[in-house]
């Protein structure tokens, strides 16, 4: 049997318990922050040179400025090489994740007020962005999908990829989600020094206005070292699933437990139900499906390590502890989710029902996948068009709506001691242009 944590909310010192197993750190980069600076700081200065030998180095392949990068007309050979269910796939994941993210197109806007001062606020999209896609032994073109999709719909002018090819092999489905999704131009090349060219820039690839996409602990440790240069999406930790359950089959919910689990061994997985027979059902599934699951070694070292199986005396007491953890992804797995979706306020993506897996999600339904992790979603959204997005405030006076309230801002400034503020004004209010 799974050596899976058993909590109980009626146990002493369950609160203490379960602030424990949420203590779990992310491994987002804090022990390479050295090397990974002098990394970029190298890409920096020395452009294409420095970031071909760390690519030979990492990456085992030899490359230059010419032959790093990854043509529009390279994605599209890629397209037409995968299987016709390849292309179906992808093609159905754009036009959903479109559609979904279309409802997000936030619009410019203005009133004028009782002075008669007209405000507002301009909606404007990013010039580029630069999408880090996950490579080696792992291969994720949705998350090409769910990064390039929403700034493709937000107007962004150009998409650039990055994504790393060990031994120089390109993986055929990356690109052809590449191609489909709208992506414009790529590079062969990944880790911090891939983050470094796109931030910097290089004598091949363009610096970009921000940087989205996931990665190892060296992407994350260099994401977090050259915001500011660019904006970044989020520092991605590992992968985590609450579901909260009152029956079902004990099949599903072992299965959608596991789902996070099999991503690495620091993942997290959490069970809550108020049936303990429920509990001891899943937890004998979860051992089936871990007997013949061909990642069950690392999806047994997460659940075993980070995961637990809650039994809590109502659903309010289930939304409570939802809230504390704060998860990337919710399933409800309920006869009545509706009942506790008003209690939540902390979630990353909610799965409302027994029929709808996390798995659904992450390819298919429409809603972008990339969520908060690490108890951010307690602050933090969903990726979405208006992360491409930027927002200007826009004002319109008339000489009698300045006269009315720059008095008072005069006055402010003042207070402030900045002078000059307030000459600004106080010109303004003379009788004379």
């Amino acid at each position: 049997m799974s050596k899976i944590l058993r909590l109980d909310s009626q146990q002493d010192g369950f609160t203490d318990k379960l602030d424990a197993l949420l203590a779990r750190e992310a491994d987002t980069g804090e022990d390479v922050q050295g090397l990974v600076a002098d990394i970029l700081a190298n890409v920096k200065a020395r452009g294409n040179t420095a970031l071909c030998e760390y690519t030979e180095r990492f990456d085992a392949w030899a490359c230059d400025g010419d032959s790093i990068e990854i043509s529009r007309e390279r994605m599209e050979a890629a397209w037409h090489a995968v299987s016709d269910m390849d292309r179906e796939s992808l093609q159905l994941a754009v036009d959903r994740i479109r559609a979904y993210h279309e409802h997000q197109v936030q619009e410019d806007w203005e009133y004028t007020d009782s002075v008669g001062m007209t405000l507002g606020q301009r909606i404007t999209p990013l010039d580029r962005v630069g999408l880090y896609v996950p490579g080696g032994k792992a291969a994720y073109p949705s998350s090409v999908l769910m990064n390039a999709v929403p700034a493709v719909v937000a107007g962004v002018k150009e998409i650039v990829m990055v994504v790393p090819t060990p031994g120089g092999e390109m993986n055929e489905l990356v690109l052809a989600a590449a191609y489909v999704s709208g992506v414009q131009r790529g590079f062969a090349v990944g880790g911090a020094q891939a983050v470094a060219a796109l931030a910097y820039g290089t004598e091949t690839i363009p610096a970009v206005d921000k940087i989205v996409g996931p990665g190892n602990k060296f992407v994350a440790a260099a994401k977090r070292q050259v915001f500011g240069t660019c904006g970044i999406d989020m520092i991605a930790g590992p992968s985590e699933i609450v579901v909260v359950a009152d029956g079902g089959n004990p099949a599903w919910i072992a299965a959608d437990f596991l789902s996070q689990a099999e991503h690495d061994e620091a993942a997290q997985s959490i069970l809550i139900s108020t049936d303990k027979h429920l509990l001891a059902q899943v937890a004998e599934s979860i051992e089936a499906h871990l007997a013949v699951l061909p990642r069950a070694a690392i999806a047994r070292a997460s659940v075993e390590t980070h995961g637990a199986l809650i039994h809590v005396q109502n659903l309010d007491e289930a939304a409570d502890v939802v809230n504390v953890i704060a998860p990337e992804h919710l399933e409800l797995a309920l006869e009545n989710p509706d009942a506790i979706l008003p209690s939540i306020r902390h979630a990353g993506a909610i799965f409302i029902g027994h029929f709808v897996p996390e798995a659904l999600g992450d390819y298919i339904a429409g809603p972008n996948h990339v969520l908060p992790t690490n108890r951010t979603a307690r602050f933090s959204s969903p990726l979405g068009v208006y992360d491409f997005q930027k927002r200007s405030s826009v004002i319109r006076a008339t000489r009698e709506a300045v006269q009315k309230i720059g008095p008072a801002a005069a006055h402010l400034a003042h207070r402030e001691g900045l002078q000059a503020h307030a000459l600004t004004l106080e010109l303004r209010l003379k009788d004379s242009v």
